[in-house]
């Protein structure tokens, strides 16, 4: 990955399906456009797995912890991608000059593929361009981002936009409870306050965050503690039990048991293996 002279752009190039430690361990993705240009990854949300192949893009809708793994990549077809972050202020100019139909329903998971239009194509073609001259990077790219949001909240996933930029959506609410727990996972949290932080009964939290994340609360944060602890043992060299307890979990044979059920292997064996893995990559 790396970023360019547009400062929401960056552009995605490797020439192998293998990938670090550090790109294969989740991420919270930022609301923003995911484009497959050549090749093709898969990206898990919780335990559901998504397929983006070239010519595909997806809407990240929401701060998500989600693993990316390329998966066809050579060094004479490389894998090539971008991403565009939302300027959230100029989505919400978009949302008053685009005419938009009511209040729609909160669509499911903001990571679905979908097609790349000929129109889509060309904006993003021409915004890549505009990279060559760093006076056209200042001046061109702004009114194509807008032109890019445009053919978006035209397309099939153009609900999703309007969730993102409306201060007042579900999903805005969602994104609030989201940030909370992100601040707050290794502390116990209690549901029905989060609910009510959300403006939201319990049973209605419950089924939109499902919809956006592909998890319950719970295991969102599961997820997390489970995945900065993995962290903590890799970069940090803690053993299990003191990661274990610095993210919340005041039982070590349950931490076991969960990194286990969610990795594959227990702490110390998958530490090991991806050692090796930075090791020989490096």
């Amino acid at each position: 990955m790396c970023g360019t002279r547009i400062p929401e752009l960056r552009l995605f190039r490797a020439t192998a399906p293998e990938v670090p430690f550090e790109r294969s361990t989740p991420k919270m993705l930022e609301p923003a456009l995911c484009v497959v240009v050549q090749g093709s990854k898969q990206a898990t949300l919780g335990m559901m797995p998504f397929l983006y192949e070239a010519g595909q893009y997806s809407i990240v809708s929401v701060d998500l912890p989600a693993t990316n793994v390329l998966v066809h990549a050579t060094a004479e077809r490389p894998f090539l991608g971008l991403m565009l972050t939302f300027d959230m202020s100029m989505l919400s100019d978009m949302l008053l000059a685009v005419p938009v139909e009511g209040k729609r329903p909160l669509p499911h998971l903001g990571m679905m593929p979908s097609p790349l239009t000929p129109e889509l194509v060309d904006c993003l073609t021409r915004l890549v361009s505009a990279l060559a001259n760093p006076q056209d990077a200042a001046v061109l790219a702004p009114l194509i981002e807008r032109e890019v949001v445009y053919r978006l909240l035209c397309g099939p996933q153009g609900t999703l936009i309007q969730q993102i930029a409306q201060a007042d959506s579900r999903l805005s609410q969602i994104k609030k409870a989201i940030e909370w727990i992100r601040a707050n996972y290794a502390s116990a949290i209690k549901i029905d306050e989060i609910a009510e932080m959300a403006n939201m009964s319990l049973s209605t939290f419950h089924e939109h965050f499902k919809a956006v994340t592909s998890m319950s609360p719970l295991q969102y944060q599961k997820h997390l503690r489970l995945h900065s602890a993995r962290r903590l043992i890799i970069t940090r060299q803690l053993d299990a039990g003191a990661a274990a307890f610095a993210v919340g979990y005041d039982s070590p044979s349950q931490f076991n048991r969960e990194y286990k059920r969610l990795f594959g292997e227990p702490p110390l064996r998958d530490a090991m293996r991806l050692r090796d893995l930075i090791t020989a990559e490096t």
